[in-house]
């Protein structure tokens, strides 16, 4: 790997590369930047969308998609707000802060109370500013959620493991078999066309409003059985409504007739299709749908240096328990190392080396 690329690594489809090896790549080239689902890790994230957001993009004048799920959901609508740089270092600080009471006993705390914590962080966060998210002037927001269909209909203690069961066993079939217990709907910015195909998966367009969008983006980030599913979304078709990730965990759409090139910051270097799909090895191949998009990821060594030798994940909140400090500590300082991916991404820019462009 060239000098200078010492922690980032870059990835491109057939389409992407050849664009990079003709032109270069300029703010003006990007048409969609994709969020994905990936709860903490995404917080490795942070110092690249302050970059790409605070600096980079703001040089061109282009209308651009911002498409996520999950935490890719609340950066790509973060990315929306007015001075979103300084938006994305406090939603760093709160999603670190975040903590949770435990019922005597146990591990782990009550979907219902994250659900409700959640919520409360939301409204905090975007309070008084839902015009500058849903009128951004150049910046088309596409939020995934997952609905339930059929025994997911409605969250149940039986039927919700029960309808899981039958999800997995569809999708580990045939992924489009998914669409039968669970269908993607996409909360869209008004008059904003999707960005992507929509015939690998049973999908519905729905439109985002100051009564729908916090519910829509709490959806996307609802994963099953850690919290509740968002019930009957306003403007949406009635059912229980959950995390974008489950049917789009790492944004793998059909991409293919994009405008411009795709953009997706992202924690390593498959692009997973679904949370079902996360131990079927064989889905995680780049295919057709990804021929337009750059990946910006983290070098694997790298990671290892970081405290406990990994990303920031879930699995965290167990393993720190109730201290919190110890927890705060070592996701802070993965969020202050990845400042060296935006560092080196923003000097990549200033000479562009397509031959340090990996296939995707």
């Amino acid at each position: 790997m060239a000098a200078g690329l010492q922690a980032l690594r870059l990835y491109a489809g057939p389409a992407a590369l050849r664009h990079l090896h003709a032109q270069g790549l300029q703010a003006r080239d990007v048409g969609i930047v994709a969020g994905a689902a990936g709860g903490p890790k995404g917080l490795i994230l942070g110092p690249l969308d302050r970059f790409i957001f605070g600096h980079w993009l703001a040089q061109s004048t282009q209308p651009i998609d911002l498409v996520g799920a999950s935490i890719g959901a609340w950066r790509m609508a973060t990315a929306c707000l007015d001075d979103c740089a300084a938006a994305f270092e406090r939603f760093e600080h709160g999603y670190i802060r975040q903590q949770f009471e435990l019922p005597a006993g146990r591990k782990r705390p009550t979907a219902a109370h994250v659900s409700e914590r959640f919520a409360h962080n939301l409204q905090l966060f975007y309070a008084g500013r839902a015009q500058q998210v849903l009128a951004h002037p150049r910046y088309r927001l596409h939020v995934l959620t997952a609905r339930g269909r059929h025994l997911l209909r409605r969250e149940g203690r039986w039927r919700t493991p029960a309808g899981y069961l039958g999800a997995w066993l569809s999708n580990a079939l045939h992924r489009p078999a998914l669409g039968a217990w669970l269908e993607r709907v996409v909360f869209s910015t008004p008059g904003a066309a999707l960005p992507f195909g929509r015939t690998d998966l049973r999908t519905r367009q729905v439109w985002l409003d100051e009564c729908n969008w916090l519910p829509a983006l709490q959806a996307s980030c609802s994963v099953p059985f850690a919290m509740q599913a968002v019930p009957d979304i306003a403007g949406a078709p009635p059912g229980a409504y959950w995390d974008g990730g489950i049917t789009d965990y790492h944004l793998h759409l059909d991409w293919q007739r994009a405008s411009g090139l795709v953009l997706c910051p992202h924690f390593q270097r498959q692009l997973v299709p679904g949370w079902l799909d996360k131990a079927l090895k064989w889905r995680h191949r780049s295919t057709a749908f990804l021929d337009r998009t750059l990946v910006l990821a983290p070098d694997p060594d790298w990671l290892r240096t970081l405290p406990d030798g990994k990303l920031p994940d879930r699995s965290d909140f167990e393993r720190y328990g109730s201290d919190l400090a110890a927890r705060m500590r070592a996701w802070s300082a993965a969020a202050a190392a990845s400042q060296q991916l935006a560092d080196e991404f923003a000097a990549w820019l200033q000479r562009p080396d397509p031959s340090v462009v990996q296939p995707l």
